[in-house]
């Protein structure tokens, strides 16, 4: 039996055609028009997936989740943008790693169709934007204490981005917990027409989650970095066994704790849909989250629990960990 249905999977031995790359406005628009007027399905979207470039797998796992979005026949766009907007004053923008030609030969197998790669002067055109979204209080918080602005950054080029690419659907990892609650919010808020959706973390074989800064890390800090995802798993244990917020917190802690070369940002237990602070009494979903410098390298993680009701007898022990 043999299926006729367009894909976007190269055959075996077949040559892969790349997406096509544009870099200004007008290129952009261009493209986006070329494929409206070539009469897509009812049931086709345009997907749009936004990325710093440094693409690895976990990039390429929301590509392919895109692709699924978008229909057999939809429209795939990535874009690729370092944007300096959601760097404070000493982090990386400089050094972040660029390799715009190996990201999209990476892309040519997993269903991109188009590659959006501006400089800084294309998306902002004027400078530095004078009009910007505001995160509110999501970005005061956690990632916005420890980097003022950067989630309304985050939020200004996300904006952006939408406008110019109009897509049905955006995607983002949930590795970035906090930032895909803001533009969750923001969607919501500004009544924006596009759908987010939110795909899980990809993790390397032994736990470490994806990120475009792992391959800032030594091999003994690629080491110590485990124990961030260990940090989760510790602390989910602690819920499932409903040994409550401090137990949960304290396991997390002491791994965090014993590992070499890892300071510590903050390790907290949230409520997923306001990243507030859950009290010491709670119970049901959460979500742990942790950010930490390991050697000269910001890495953040995070993994949804659910806090178990205290088990009988257990009750003397979580009162000792809230004290």
């Amino acid at each position: 039996m043999t299926d006729d249905t367009p894909s976007h999977e190269p055959a075996l031995g077949a040559a892969t055609p790349g997406p096509a790359v544009v870099s200004t406005r007008a290129d952009l628009r261009d493209a986006l028009s070329a494929w409206t007027l070539s009469g897509p399905e009812p049931t086709d979207r345009r997907a749009v997936v936004m990325t710093m470039g440094a693409l690895h797998d976990g990039h390429l796992e929301l590509v392919r989740r895109a692709r699924e979005e978008a229909g057999p026949t939809g429209q795939v766009v990535v874009t690729i943008f370092v944007n300096p907007l959601q760097f404070g004053a000493g982090e990386d923008l400089e050094k972040y790693p660029r390799d715009l030609d190996g990201d999209v030969a990476l892309l040519a197998g997993v269903g991109a169709d188009l590659v959006f790669a501006p400089t800084p002067d294309v998306v902002y055109p004027d400078g530095d934007p004078v009009v910007r979204v505001s995160a509110g209080r999501i970005g005061e918080v956690l990632e916005g204490a420890f980097r003022p602005g950067h989630l309304d950054g985050v939020l200004t080029v996300v904006l952006k981005l939408l406008q110019l690419t109009r897509p049905d659907v955006a995607l983002f990892g949930q590795k970035d917990a906090q930032q895909l609650l803001a533009v969750r919010r923001m969607a919501r808020d500004l009544d924006l027409p596009v759908e987010v959706v939110g795909v899980p973390t990809r993790r390397e074989d032994d736990g470490l989650a994806m990120s475009s800064r792992n391959a800032y890390l030594s091999a003994s800090e690629r080491t110590s970095a485990l124990a961030l995802s260990q940090a989760l798993a510790g602390g989910s244990r602690e819920a499932a066994a409903g040994r409550g917020v401090g137990a949960v917190l304290a396991t997390a802690s002491g791994i965090l704790n014993a590992a070499p070369d890892v300071v510590v940002d903050y390790l907290a237990l949230v409520d997923p849909a306001t990243v507030e602070e859950v009290p010491a009494e709670h119970t049901g979903d959460a979500l742990l989250l942790v950010a930490a410098r390991v050697g000269s390298t910001r890495l953040i993680d995070n993994q949804a629990v659910d806090v178990a009701p205290p088990q009988e007898g257990d009750a003397a022990g979580q009162e000792a960990h809230r004290d």
